[in-house]
């Protein structure tokens, strides 16, 4: 059974740093792209960030480039999400998940985690 389950998430000042970990069981890591994406109260889910399988190139979507990176820990089965200079903006749920190749595409993710809640609120 494949499961994907975020962790790390909580309430941040504005300015301050967080890291979510996505721990991933039931698949082979390193056969798979993860991607991270966030959903935000009334709006639609939006593509934050991914990791893509083999040459494990990143990619970020522009309202978090030069803030956040992707570091995978094949060993650990865990790719997070290093989340700096936190803005309000970046409040939402934030998700995991794995699919064949980095794409900002939703629909084109097999798995998905449970979301966990990020709140950047002074």
């Amino acid at each position: 059974q494949v499961q994907l389950v975020e962790s790390g998430g909580g309430l941040v000042q504005p300015g301050g740093s967080l890291r979510l970990s996505c721990e991933v069981s039931g698949l082979i890591l390193d056969a798979y792209s993860i991607g991270w994406f966030r959903q935000a109260p009334g709006k639609e889910r939006e593509w934050v960030s991914c990791i893509n399988v083999g040459d494990e190139s990143t990619y970020y979507g522009e309202s978090v480039k030069g803030r956040f990176t992707i570091p995978k820990d094949n060993i650990k089965n865990t790719v997070e999400l290093h989340m700096n200079s936190l803005k309000p903006e970046d409040t939402a749920v934030y998700y995991c998940a794995a699919s064949l190749g980095c794409t900002w595409a939703a629909g084109e993710y097999d798995y998905w985690g449970q979301g966990t809640q990020v709140t950047v609120s002074s």
